[in-house]
C-alpha cells in the first residue's frame, strides 16, 4: 500500500516532539524510578519527545469531548452529567503498555482540565486461578477466553454512563491470582485502561460473542507496539531479573523459579514465551493493532523509534 492511501500519518521521533509546542515538563528524575518497569530505562528525553506530545495530543481530544458533553447538556436544558474520557492502551506482554499507562497517568494529572485521572488494568477481570484450573485453562492464562469479559464490559459500561462509584477487582502479580481487594472508580476525569484486550472486538470471543465489547466505549486507543523477536528478549531478560527480585519472595506463584540454575531459567522463560505469551500475541493481541488510534512502535532499549497516528 502506498504512504498516501494508508489511513496513519507517520512520524519519526523528530518531527513528533515538534508538536510538544509549549507543553511544560510536569515531572524530575525523581518520578521516573517509580514509573518505568522493571527492565526499562525511561529518560525525561524520551518523556519529552514522545509522551508530553502525546498528552497535548490527548488533551485536546479530552477539551473537545467535554465541549460536546456542554452542548448536548444546552440542547436538552440539563445539568451536564460528568462522563469520563476512556484511553484504551493495548500490546504484547513485556512491551511496556504498563509504564505507558502510568506515565500518560501522571502526565494527565497534571493538566488543570483534567486532574482527576484513574488507571485500571484489564488483569483483575481474569477469572479466578480455581476457576482457570477447573476449565484446563491456566496455561490460555491472558487468551480472550481466560477472561469474565462480560464484567469487564459492564464496569466500562458503568464507568462510561456516568455512574458515581464502580468497583474494579484488582489481580495481585505476586501470587499470580485474583484477590479479595478492589479498586474503587468514582467518575474520573479520564479513566486509562491497560490490557493486552482492550482492542479485542466480538470476532475475538467466537466461543461467548456478544453485542458490545471494551473498545466500543474507548475514546481513543494506544498500541505500544515492538517486533516479536524484540519483545522475546525483553521477556526473557524481566523473567531473569524478577528471579532476582519477586520471584524470590517465598509468597511469589513463581517462587520455584528461583531454583533453576541461569541457563535453565532462560530457558524456561523463553519455553513460556514461545508456548503461551508470543502464540497470544500472534493469534489475538497483534490483530488488534489496526484499530488503534495511536501506535507507538519501539525499537532497541524500549525507545520509541516512529509513531503513527489515525486521520
Amino acid at each position: 500500500m502506498s504512504e498516501h492511501l494508508t489511513p496513519y500519518l507517520m512520524f519519526n521521533r523528530e518531527k513528533w516532539a515538534e508538536l510538544r509546542q509549549s507543553v511544560p515538563m510536569t515531572l524530575s528524575e525523581a518520578d521516573l524510578p517509580g514509573l518505568r518497569g522493571i527492565n526499562e530505562k525511561l529518560s525525561l528525553t524520551e518523556v519529552e519527545d514522545i509522551y508530553l506530545p502525546l498528552t497535548r495530543l490527548l488533551n485536546l481530544y479530552v477539551g473537545a469531548r467535554q465541549g460536546r458533553s456542554l452542548v448536548l447538556s444546552e440542547f436538552l436544558s440539563q445539568k451536564e452529567n460528568k462522563v469520563p474520557y476512556i484511553i484504551g492502551i493495548a500490546g504484547s506482554v513485556a512491551v511496556g503498555k504498563s509504564t505507558t499507562a502510568r506515565l500518560l497517568k501522571a502526565l494527565l494529572e497534571r493538566w488543570p482540565e483534567h486532574p482527576k485521572v484513574e488507571l485500571v488494568t484489564t488483569d483483575g477481570f481474569l477469572y479466578p486461578n480455581a476457576v482457570l484450573r477447573e476449565r484446563d485453562m491456566m496455561k490460555r492464562k491472558g487468551f480472550p477466553e481466560s477472561y469474565d469479559i462480560r464484567r469487564l464490559v459492564q464496569f466500562v459500561s458503568d464507568v462510561k454512563s456516568g455512574k458515581k462509584r464502580v468497583e474494579a477487582p484488582i489481580y495481585s502479580h505476586l501470587v499470580y491470582d485474583i484477590t479479595q481487594e478492589t479498586k474503587v472508580v468514582e467518575q474520573p476525569d479520564i479513566l486509562i485502561l491497560e490490557g493486552l484486550n482492550v482492542l479485542q472486538s466480538g470476532m475475538d470471543y467466537p466461543h461467548d460473542p456478544h453485542r458490545v465489547f471494551i473498545s466500543d466505549f474507548l475514546d481513543f486507543s494506544i498500541y505500544v507496539d515492538a517486533e516479536p523477536a524484540l519483545l522475546k528478549t525483553w521477556y526473557v531478560e524481566r523473567f531473569m531479573k524478577f528471579r532476582q527480585g519477586a520471584f524470590m519472595n517465598p509468597s511469589s506463584y513463581f517462587h520455584h523459579y528461583t531454583k533453576l540454575t541461569n541457563d535453565e531459567a532462560v530457558v524456561t522463560a523463553a519455553g513460556i514465551w514461545d508456548e503461551i505469551n508470543g502464540k497470544n500475541l500472534s493469534e489475538n493481541i497483534k490483530p488488534t493493532k489496526e484499530r488503534a488510534n495511536l501506535v507507538l512502535q519501539k525499537g532497541e532499549n524500549h525507545l520509541v523509534s516512529t509513531i503513527r497516528l489515525r486521520k
